[in-house]
């Protein structure tokens, strides 16, 4: 199940990639998109990609990460100052 986070949450953008993809280590396996409660994965081709705004809308939770089996995607959390600013919780 998807979730809305419209009033949820406010995020700082960072100005940093702090999630990374190795094209050459994804195989296509689909579970970072499975995973990512927010719809930033996408997989085509056979190798997955993160949406252009992942910056503005990722939960920076690191599941995409922690799934990856080859290793191919690089999460570190956004640089102090940045990121997401939980409102409600």
């Amino acid at each position: 199940m998807k979730i809305e986070l419209e009033g949820l949450s406010k995020h700082i953008p960072s100005t940093s990639n702090f999630i990374t993809i190795d094209k050459s280590k994804c195989n296509g396996c689909n579970q970072c998109a499975i995973i990512c409660i927010v719809n930033l994965w996408k997989v085509k081709d056979g190798v997955a990609s993160i949406i252009d705004d992942y910056k503005t809308k990722c939960l920076e939770c690191g599941s995409c990460a922690q799934v990856c089996e080859p290793g191919a995607i690089n999460f570190m959390y956004p640089e102090g100052g940045t990121g997401i600013v939980y409102q409600y919780g």
